[in-house]
């Protein structure tokens, strides 16, 4: 059996790093036998400052589904087609978007210094800032602002690519068209309803609708409908979220009784 866990607002909050109580859960998991991976709208540069060292060497699934990376090594990137990157630049130009592009390690950003992407962009200085020009296979395009953001849109929408709406940060975050979490876990080989799903936003529907067992964080109009279960975010939500990955790791352990 497999848990699968998107990070921020799921098991890392307000951009620290996954607290003690839920990491212990996590090596408890392992310890059962149950692979664990993080599956995450950030790259993997931005993941690793958030997940303890003892787990690098994990699976992790980043830039929703466009990067993977297993015992510590990428092994997979999928980027735009170079028309459909030009298509993007053509649109950042028209509508005076300012933006957040990755390929698998650098970025260019030329979005506002207040922006409250940039907690969590390269915390652990992995990476290099540079020119759109000088990024190797883009893999993730976010949209910080423009001067028409509902058009940047609907443009996109003629594009060969995927869009995801972050309507509580007002950003568009796209992605090369078939790429999302769950295409990820598919080049893995994981099949449907092997594994458990733990998340929080639009970005997590692909891997819930496949899950075996889903528990959504908090809540979110559109993931909402995929979810088996929920844990709110009250109280000592992190103490509820650890509970809760103990109660299911001893209903799929492969090691129990």
């Amino acid at each position: 059996m497999k848990f699968v866990f998107d990070l921020d607002g799921t098991i890392c909050f307000k951009g620290q790093p996954i607290s003690n109580k839920i990491l212990y859960a996590l090596s408890e998991l392992n310890n059962s036998r149950i692979e664990v991976i993080f599956a995450s709208a950030r790259p993997i540069r931005d993941m690793l400052p958030v997940i303890d060292k003892e787990f690098h060497h994990y699976t992790m699934i980043g830039g929703n589904g466009s990067l993977i990376s297993k015992d510590g090594e990428m092994i997979k990137s999928n980027s735009f087609a170079t028309n459909e990157l030009n298509e993007i630049k053509k649109l950042i130009v028209q509508y005076n978007a300012t933006y957040l592009i990755d390929d698998k390690w650098n970025y260019a950003y030329t979005g506002p210094d207040t922006h409250p992407i940039l907690q969590n962009l390269d915390p652990g200085k992995l990476a290099k800032k540079v020119d759109l020009e000088s990024l190797n296979s883009v893999v993730k395009v976010l949209i910080l602002t423009s001067n028409n953001m509902d058009e940047f849109a609907e443009k996109l929408s003629d594009l060969d690519v995927y869009v995801n709406k972050h309507s509580n940060e007002g950003v568009l975050d796209i992605s090369p068209m078939g790429i999302n979490k769950w295409s990820a876990l598919k080049f893995l080989g994981i099949k449907e309803n092997s594994y458990i799903a733990f998340g929080n936003d639009a970005n997590d529907i692909s891997m819930f609708k496949n899950a075996l067992h889903t528990v959504m964080i908090g809540y979110h109009e559109q993931l909402a409908p995929y979810a088996k279960e929920a844990v709110s975010l009250h109280k000592d939500y992190e103490h509820e979220i650890a509970n809760k990955i103990r109660e299911l790791s001893k209903i799929y352990s492969p090691v129990r009784g």
